[in-house]
């Protein structure tokens, strides 16, 4: 319930910043939507968020997104595959702050609580210009809000198939300090431990790779804001995931604990912003004795200073707004695989984003970003945007948009320093990314609202970063990939007195393959599809709700993937469908919110990795208690 609050509190923001005639507003914290004209977003709605609370990002991402995920099981290593790119092609971003871990390049979805955040958004294609490296494939958006209740509170549990629970709570807070200053925060902590104790440990002669996952985290958010248009916050994200693979196997079995401590402090006065971050990754990994596991530690310092402005061009033209600075990071990482230690890198990046809308059909975009980083030189990394609006009618709207953009990707410190197999020499990666498609939103006389997009985009990455198989997994440049599709969705939802329906469906096809043959090895592979990713993908998300009791039915589906580079060895496709059933009652100002969940309702037996079966037919059931002192 606070979650829907929340983004029922956010919903005036975004429609001032969508408008047609736009008025000078300050960009309060990072929102870098404003400047992504003609590029696809899609704002994940506080309603999934709240019925998925127990769940992690990539549960969420499935069901509403076309991105593919490689998922290893509850619990286990969940990868994305965002427009038939690889798992370190998409950028995550928490406040602004990329949180890709920078040894590996990428993030575990499993390890990122829907408790986490407040906010979410999906940005597809390349937003180099924007948010920097890792933007290839899209860019994950992830944003706290403040509170403006003076009181809230919201617990819950949830209890699983296969001895799994979750347990979760969070307080939310305002008041006034003076007659010039308001204070709100959050403060929230979960708890997790997924047993995965199978009934079985088969389907159909599949190992159920037997697993113990616990995950517990902290997350603190504090606003202290004047009435002069000043703004101080603090964001403090503690995250602990411990992963143990055949745990029975006191020889055999594998531990991953990976931990990360993310802190951001932000200042605002009118249109000048300053922020400074620190983050430290640690990764233990251990295989047998798990008492005594190798430790890696990488810590990441970032600064970032940018200032807001308004450019009048003329009497009677719309002001470009612009937004220029400037963002420095140091890295400093131990890990035992490196050739040496410690390994120090800096990056440093100026950047300058523009907005303009010359007439009220037409928003333009043109962003700048160069990039300098330690033995490196990054390519300048320019985009245009541009949405017009082909009809604009009170009940009918329908738009055009298209972008043109250079991506690129910083190589990973493990790409570059891991003994005998880094290579300090690779080049980073670059990409030229298009992309058009038209938008529209109509709104029924009867109180229905239909919107619809269809998006076709096209990226090629060139310098594609390779563990060459030929030269016993040595990192190389080998490849030049090719990912064009088409991208569907839809949204449709109703009201007729107490009774609510709605659909969000979505359909992509992406066909991903490599270009050119770099030796023998690759000669066999070109044009062949990239390995895990789907040609089809399909989503859609159903439900019917009557005063506070909804029933909703979701469905997944993915094609064929092919685990081998030459297409000759793939898994099947297939198809999951999941039911979620809830109700809520109140009691005075305290609220409960039941709710019930079958997954996978035809028990469909389907891999997601080869040899390792996903497990079938599984329920889980929540209770959450939310008090609201408004």
């Amino acid at each position: 319930m606070i979650l829907l609050a929340c983004r029922a509190l956010a919903w005036p923001v975004y429609a001032q910043t969508d408008s047609v005639a736009l008025e000078p507003v300050v960009i309060k914290g990072f929102v870098p939507e404003k400047f992504m004209s003609g590029l696809k977003i899609q704002r994940i709605d506080s309603v999934p968020l709240a019925q998925l609370r127990f769940q992690n990002i990539g549960d969420i991402l499935s069901a509403y997104t076309p991105i593919a995920f490689r998922n290893y099981g509850p619990g286990q290593l969940s990868t994305a595959s965002f427009r038939g790119t690889s798992a370190n092609h998409t950028a995550v971003l928490w406040n602004g702050l990329n949180i890709n871990a920078p040894t590996l390049g990428q993030t575990d979805f499993s390890t990122i609580p829907v408790a986490g955040f407040d906010q979410l958004s999906v940005q597809y294609g390349s937003a180099a210009s924007i948010v920097g490296s890792d933007a290839v494939g899209g860019s994950i958006l992830l944003e706290s809000n403040s509170s403006v209740s003076p009181f809230q509170i919201s617990a819950g549990r949830q209890r699983e198939s296969f001895d799994n629970h979750q347990t979760q709570a969070d307080a939310r807070y305002a008041w006034s300090l003076s007659n010039r200053w308001t204070f709100s925060g959050k403060t929230g902590i979960y708890n997790s431990r997924m047993n995965n104790n199978y009934p079985k440990p088969t389907r159909r002669t599949y190992a159920l790779l037997p697993t113990e996952t616990f995950q517990k985290g902290i997350v603190q958010d504090l606003f202290l804001r004047s009435r002069s248009d000043q703004e101080i916050s603090a964001h403090i994200w503690l995250t602990d995931n411990k992963l143990v693979l055949t745990p029975d196997d006191l020889q055999g079995r594998e531990m991953t604990r990976t931990t990360a401590y993310r802190t951001i402090v932000r200042y605002r006065m009118r249109t000048l912003t300053l922020r400074s971050a620190w983050v430290r990754d640690i990764i233990d990994y251990a295989k047998g004795d798990i008492s005594r596991p190798d430790h890696s530690v990488t810590d990441k310092f970032a600064s970032r200073v940018e200032k807001d402005f308004t450019l009048n061009i003329g009497e009677n033209a719309n002001p470009v707004y612009l937004k220029t600075g400037g963002e420095w990071t140091h890295y400093r990482s131990r890990v035992p695989g490196y050739f040496r230690m410690p390994v120090i890198e800096n990056r440093t990046d100026f950047f300058l984003l523009t907005r303009w809308q010359p007439t009220s059909r037409l928003t333009t975009s043109i962003n700048l970003r160069q990039g300098l980083v330690t033995g490196f030189n990054p390519p300048f990394t320019p985009s245009i945007g541009m949405e017009y609006s082909l009809v604009q009618k009170t009940h009918y709207h329908l738009a055009l948009k298209g972008s043109y953009g250079r991506s690129y990707r910083v190589p990973t410190l493990n790409e570059r320093y891991w003994k005998d197999l880094g290579n300090p020499d690779v080049r980073p990666e670059t990409g030229w990314n298009k992309e058009a498609g038209l938008e529209q939103t109509f709104k029924a006389a009867l109180g229905g609202t239909l919107r619809t997009s269809a998006t076709f985009y096209h990226n090629r990455i060139k310098e594609w970063t390779y563990w060459n198989p030929s030269r016993g997994y040595r990192v190389e440049n080998l490849q030049q990939v090719l990912a064009r599709g088409i991208e569907l969705q839809m949204n449709y939802q109703r009201q007729n007195g107490f009774w609510k329906t709605g659909i969000d469906a979505g359909y992509a096809f992406n066909r991903s393959s490599q270009e050119k043959a770099y030796d023998n090895y690759s000669q066999d592979i070109v044009g062949k599809q990239l390995v895990f990713v789907p040609e089809h993908t399909a989503n859609a998300n159903a439900f019917v709700q009557y005063k506070s009791t909804k029933l909703t039915g979701q469905l997944q589906a993915a094609s064929k993937r092919y685990t081998t580079f030459d297409n000759s060895q793939f898994l099947d496709g297939y198809g999951l469908v999941n039911l979620l059933a809830e109700t809520s009652f109140a009691v005075q100002k305290c609220r409960f919110l039941v709710q019930g969940q079958i997954r996978n309702v035809t028990d469909t037996f389907y891999l997601n990795v080869r040899n390792n079966a996903m497990p079938g037919r599984s329920f889980a059931l929540s209770l959450t208690f939310s008090y609201d002192s408004q």
